[in-house]
Parts: structure tokens; sequence; C-alpha cells
């Protein structure tokens, strides 16, 4: 039982790119289902709900029309990207005649339970959406009175929404059922749609949740034997992007915890990939790889790419 996290990055910036990307993924996908093994898909989003929110944007000053919520725009993602991975999967395993073997794929619109406790909420911190000039703030402030704005990277002014835990998949049951029901799942796209739970039930929230550590809590879940994350590399490196660069291909996970703590990773880019393997080992898995898209089969099946284990 496998889940496979796939970076909304790797997944393109346009739709006709999108598809492109999703038919060359759902075949290495298929030959691990062809192989006899269960998969369950993740997805990012990240730039499917930039688009969606600028989209939202210009409607508002071009037309009067109103400004999609965040919360929303995480769950239009979910299905748009989850019909994509449906369909290309389906396709891609009729035509090699493992339909009736395999089962069908279904993508589901997930929710994922936050804590309004959790320390994003008192410290947004995740920028989404456009770039905004200073001049433009106390317009914005008047419009949007809940949003909070931070200058990002001297580029402009951006709003920051909290980034909190992921700690209850909602439809955690229906995906199990889905599963024992012979079908491929598409979930938890994006991190999940985030809600807190009230007296009343389950309001949605205007948050990000981190794909990766949402997947980690699914593959734990789901007694998954391995979590394999998609990314834009190969392998996992100490000293990214410079002379000391070293690829790191097969590493216990108190030695990870240990370049995790020494800073090797970034919080903004690798850093919540590897917090979430340490969280899925340290919480009963067996294993986590972590590889680009066209590396997937071969760091499941030839040991490419960086393989994260017990000690």
């Amino acid at each position: 039982k496998i889940v496979i996290a796939l970076g909304g990055n790797a997944l393109g910036d346009t739709l006709p790119e999108q598809m492109i990307n999703v038919k060359k993924t759902v075949k290495v996908i298929a030959d691990l289902i062809e192989d006899g093994n269960t998969v369950i898909i993740s997805h990012g989003n990240g730039p499917q709900v930039g688009f969606i929110m600028l989209r939202s944007e210009i409607a508002r000053a071009v037309a009067g029309m109103h400004i999609v919520p965040l919360v929303s725009c995480v769950a239009d993602t979910q299905g748009a990207i989850g019909y994509q991975i449906q369909q290309s999967l389906d396709n891609v395993l009729k035509r090699r005649g493992l339909t009736d073997k395999t089962g069908r794929t279904v993508s589901l619109v997930t929710q994922v339970r936050v804590d309004i406790a959790d320390p994003g909420f008192s410290d947004p911190d995740k920028f989404v959406g456009e770039f905004y000039a200073e001049d433009q703030l106390a317009e914005l402030h008047q419009q949007h009175p809940d949003w909070i704005l931070k200058p990002d990277a001297n580029r402009g002014w951006r709003r920051v929404v909290p980034s909190p835990k992921p700690c209850e998949i909602i439809e955690l049951d229906a995906i199990k059922n889905l599963l024992d029901s012979g079908f491929n799942v598409v979930a938890v796209g994006g991190g999940g749609i985030p809600v807190v739970r009230m007296p009343e039930g389950l309001f949605g929230v205007d948050a990000v949740i981190d794909k990766d550590l949402a997947s980690s809590l699914l593959a734990t879940q789901l007694g998954a034997d391995m979590l394999a994350i998609s990314t834009g590399v190969e392998s996992v490196a100490l000293n990214y992007g410079t002379p000391m660069q070293r690829p790191l291909h097969n590493v216990p996970v108190s030695e990870m915890e240990r370049y995790l703590a020494e800073g090797h990773f970034p919080a903004g880019s690798m850093g919540p990939k590897i917090k979430a393997a340490v969280d899925f080992i340290r919480n009963g898995g067996s294993e986590v790889v972590i590889t680009s898209p066209e590396y997937l089969n071969a760091a499941l099946t030839k040991g490419a790419g960086t393989h994260i284990t017990k000690e």
C-alpha cells in the first residue's frame, strides 16, 4: 500500500500543461498498480490555487464579481486536478487491459480538520495570491478587513494565511471503503480543505495545509507501507545549490532528523517534505521515498531517489 504525493508545481502552470504532465505521471502509477500495489494519490495545488485567486481578483476589478474564498479555491482544485488524474489513470489502465483487475479511479473531495488554537492562526506566514503596491493597502484593508498583508521579498505586499498542522482526515472512512472496494483513490488534494470543528459542526477556514504533512497523516492512518513524495529533484541533497552539495540516497530516520535540526532543509522548500517523512516513520511507517516524477518507478523498484527508513 503506497501513498503517492504529487507536487503541485510538477503538474504545470496551465491546464494543457497539467494534462500533459498528469498523463506522463499516471503511466508510472499504472506500473505500480500493475505490479500489485494498492495506490492512494494526493497532490499539491499551489500554482493552481494562485491562478484561481488571480482570476477572481481580475473579475472583481473588471466586473465587480465577488472574491472566491481561499477555502473554496482548494475545493475547486481538488475537483479539477482529481478529474485529470482519475481520467488519465483509468485510460492507461484500460489500454493495458487492467481495469477489471485493478478497479477504477475515483477522486474524493477531502476535508482535513485543523485546530483553531494552532500557532499558525496567531501568526500567519503562508503567502498566497497576487502582489500589491503599498498605495493599494488602504483600499484592500477597507475591502477585506480580515486580510493580513505582509511584504514579500521586496516584490510587494501579499496576503498571508495560516498554515496549521493537519489533525484529522474527515473522509478517512470513505477512503478506506473505496480502497476495500477495489478503487484507486485520489484524496487530500492540496493538503485537504481546512476545516475546524465547532459545536454546530464543521466550518471551512482560509488556510493552507501542507500537502506532504497531510499525505503523511493519511499514510499513517491507512497503515500504508510506503510514502512516496514527488518533488522537483531526483534526490534530497545536503548543502543544496552549493559546491558542497551531496545527494542522499539511503538514510535512517535519526540521521535525517539531525540534518533537519541543522537547518539543511528550508521551511519553504524541502523542509516540510522531510518533516512529513520523519512523522510517517516515527508513527510506524516503514519507508519514505523522495524523488522527481520521472524517477518514481526507478526509485520504487531499483533504489533511485532518496530512501528514508527506520534505524
